[in-house]
């Protein structure tokens, strides 16, 4: 008798686990609510969509993330190679054309024989073995449900938002310039210099504009990787430039130095006609967007496509309910993946729907668990999520802090980090060597 799993939710880590699932000749039948019913975040009827940047991060072994996607990639990640099949310049990140990277997702996901797609909003939790990946954006109907499994746990939130995206040709060249930081690699970014005058102007214009009403936001809960930039700019008047705006390594080629302030554009298509505002996330209501980034020289008549919004994202309190395979300990036929359990970011989240696949499909085929350790990144993130050692749960980007360090003391950081990954990748390489 064949092997049947139910996976709930099509974004990054519900693709990816389906994908994995399916490739091990597992019948998936993959359940998502849209088109039928959209969340305030999404706006294409794709799977995968990515509704905030539309970069994966830092491409370099010598960051987390990096050996996280060269790992993903050496397990045969569906999300990866799609990524990296749609990637267009962003310097020494992966950015990808957001809009062809979901629609090569969906073709693949929709077109493998092993999946069947349900267009359904699901409110109730299926029998037999389920991965639940509904992501931060959980329906309230099912969130009750997960909530009523979980009587000694509560389910978290926090807020993050999205930045707004101009289309090129509104962008005003007069005020910018192309170039990448230290002229290291392309200039992939389009600079936008703001002298001091500038800069105080639309900080204190930023700081007392209006905000959309988002029930139950306050700025201590937002997530610190997706930080509105306006509540960025409440924390004091330099923050921004110390953060997304700050200018050191970008010298104006008008002037020949570096400007007070500097707002980075990133390339969001292929063609090159959109670009987003680079850590310009943000809840202002639409009206205030367009005056108060108006007042960037550059984008005094920028047409803004997208405006940036702001949506609760809803997580689990995962180490005091979740195995290392991101099984729920009370019922082990439910499994999570993606955000929902508190993984942060795109790579991290497909990372967990590429391992709760792996590893749902060896146990269902009567093979042994690979059992990622804490000496790769892929391991490393699923026993930080299931720890019972963390005493306040957030949401977490990968990082090497939770990967075991090196026995011997390295004093350069890049090679320290190095080193760690490439360990990382001679064990999943001697995982892989032995099936």
């Amino acid at each position: 008798m064949s092997h049947l799993v139910k996976v709930i939710g099509a974004g990054l880590a519900g693709c990816e686990a389906a994908w994995q699932l399916a490739q091990r000749g597992i019948r998936v039948e993959l359940y998502d609510m849209k088109p039928g019913v959209m969340s305030p975040a999404h706006t294409s009827h794709n799977f995968a969509e990515l509704v905030c940047s539309n970069s994966f991060r830092s491409d370099d072994l010598t960051n987390a993330v990096g050996l996280l996607k060269e790992e993903m990639r050496r397990l045969g990640s569906l999300i990866i190679a799609s990524a990296d099949s749609n990637a267009i310049p962003a310097g020494g990140a992966l950015a990808v054309d957001r809009e062809r990277f979901a629609l090569l997702v969906t073709e693949k996901v929709k077109n493998h024989p092993n999946i069947a797609i349900f267009e359904k909003n699901i409110a109730t939790i299926p029998d037999g073995c389920v991965i639940i990946a509904t992501g931060p954006l959980t329906s309230d109907l099912l969130a009750d449900k997960i909530a009523s499994l979980l009587p000694d746990s509560e389910m978290l939130s926090f807020f993050d938002a999205a930045a707004p995206i101009v289309t090129t040709d509104s962008i005003d060249m007069n005020y910018a310039y192309y170039a990448s930081r230290y002229d290291r690699g392309d200039a992939d970014y389009i600079n936008c210099p703001m002298d001091k005058d500038e800069y105080v102007a639309f900080y204190e214009a930023l700081i007392s504009a209006s905000c959309a009403s988002v029930r139950g936001f306050e700025d201590k809960l937002v997530f610190e990787g997706c930080m509105p930039i306006e509540v960025m700019a409440r924390r004091g008047e330099d923050t921004m430039r110390f953060g997304p705006l700050k200018p050191v390594g970008l010298k104006d080629p008008k002037t020949g130095r570096e400007a007070y302030a500097v707002v980075q554009l990133r390339k969001d298509n292929r063609e090159g006609t959109l670009y987003n505002i680079v850590g310009f996330q943000t809840h202002l209501k639409f009206a205030e967007q367009k005056r108060v980034f108006g007042m960037i020289p550059a984008l005094r008549d920028a047409d803004i496509v997208r405006y940036g919004v702001m949506h609760r994202n809803t997580y689990l309190d995962s180490p005091k309910l979740l195995d290392r395979f991101y099984r729920l300990r009370q019922n082990t036929d439910i499994r999570f993946a993606g955000q929902i359990t508190g993984v942060e970011g795109y790579v991290e989240s497909a990372a967990s729907g590429l391992l709760v696949g792996l590893e749902t499909a060896n146990e269902l085929l009567g093979l042994p668990q690979f059992a990622f350790s804490d000496e790769t990144a892929i391991g490393a993130l699923a026993l930080y999520i299931s720890s019972g050692s963390v005493s306040r749960f957030q949401p977490m980007n990968i990082n090497f802090g939770i990967i075991k360090p090196l026995g011997a003391k390295v004093r350069d950081k890049k090679k320290k980090n190095l080193a760690i990954s490439e360990r990382a990748l001679s064990s999943i390489g001697s995982l892989l060597s032995n099936r």
